[in-house]
């Protein structure tokens, strides 16, 4: 049982007893996570005040403008989890190809990777808009000795060991699960510790939020013009709320908190959706299925699927579970 007010620190010793086979490297590598959060979490408080906010100059590996901020979080996050020597590879949104890590004796003895998107949202920096990291962690499939490969990162997401996100807003909370539910910390910028402020946290059964982009809704698929008009409807629970960062991590939470369900469809601009599945869907899943949430395509759990390659695409239908539910008899309906 989690204890109130504890320091993240306390939180994962009083909790290493889940993992008997993990050795402390577990422990280590979400130690390692919360210290590059706050380095970067500096860094988007500062941003207005530096040389920091705006475009990069360049282009990721899925074809999109990089921000400053972008390139610094991944920069920030592989420098760490590379120095304490925690995971044999990292694979990121932002980088092409997966990155292997040796060990200080060139063993590639560590056991988990590191899959992560550095700064979900960054398009809302410019704005002063939350934005947030995302990060998920396997055991390596590959024998333990050998450079990572990248079947070590395209495993389904029920293969998950942890996954989290960092969300930069008017606080900083560090949120995950190691598959014994999910644990929110607050971060208390004058002591630089991280304090249990949402224990156990619970997405409700049911909500009044839906969470999409309708200005999109023209290329949407028919099954979600029809829960949109759904969620629209006067009746005795609805209409419900429309409410829309463009901020994944921001999305997800405030529905976790209150009770609502995210969108993100495949449509005709994105005939396979937009977010990626290993870096955004699968993480949020993990969380969002130990919080009581259903994550889905708006077909199947998106958990389940068996990914083909490391950027790949897919439809995100995820929140309070009779929501998702709901969604996903439109989309049948209407397939």
């Amino acid at each position: 049982m989690a204890k109130q007010y504890q320091t993240l620190g306390e939180f994962i010793i009083d909790n290493q007893a889940d993992f008997p086979y993990s050795s402390g490297e577990l422990s280590r590598l979400i130690n390692s996570i919360r210290l590059a959060a706050k380095v970067v979490n500096h860094e988007v408080n500062k941003a207005g005040l530096v040389d920091i906010i705006g475009a990069y100059g360049e282009t990721n590996i899925q074809g999109e403008d990089q921000q400053k901020l972008d390139v610094y979080a991944n920069q920030k996050f592989i420098q760490t989890l590379t120095n304490r020597e925690i995971v044999c590879g990292i694979a990121s949104e932002e980088n092409d190809d997966f990155i292997t890590i040796a060990g200080c004796n060139n063993d590639h003895k560590n056991k988990y990777v590191v899959l992560m998107d550095p700064l979900d949202g960054s398009s809302n920096i410019d704005v002063n808009v939350s934005v947030g990291t995302i990060f998920s962690v396997y055991r390596r499939v590959t024998p333990i000795g050998t450079p990572a490969t990248k079947e070590d990162f395209l495993q389904p997401g029920n293969k998950q060991v942890a996954a989290g996100y960092i969300i930069y807003g008017t606080s900083t909370m560090l949120v995950y699960t190691t598959g014994h539910g999910v644990n929110g910390f607050t971060l208390n910028p004058a002591l630089g510790s991280w304090y249990l402020s949402h224990p156990d946290m619970k997405f409700p059964e049911n909500g009044r939020i839906y969470s999409i982009n309708e200005g999109n809704y023209v290329h949407f698929p028919e099954g979600v013009k029809k829960y949109i008009k759904y969620c629209q409807e006067e009746e005795e629970d609805r209409p419900y709320t429309s409410r829309y960062i463009g901020s994944m991590v921001s999305d997800i939470h405030r529905n976790m908190i209150k009770g609502g369900i995210f969108i993100y469809p495949k449509s005709s601009k994105a005939f396979n959706g937009k977010l990626r599945l290993l870096y955004e869907c699968n993480p949020m899943a993990y969380i969002i299925e130990q919080a009581g949430g259903k994550a889905s395509d708006g077909f199947s759990r998106i958990m389940d699927i068996q990914p083909a390659e490391l950027h790949q695409r897919a439809p995100f239908f995820a929140g309070s579970k009779n929501m998702v539910e709901k969604a996903e008899e439109f989309m049948k309906k209407f397939q």
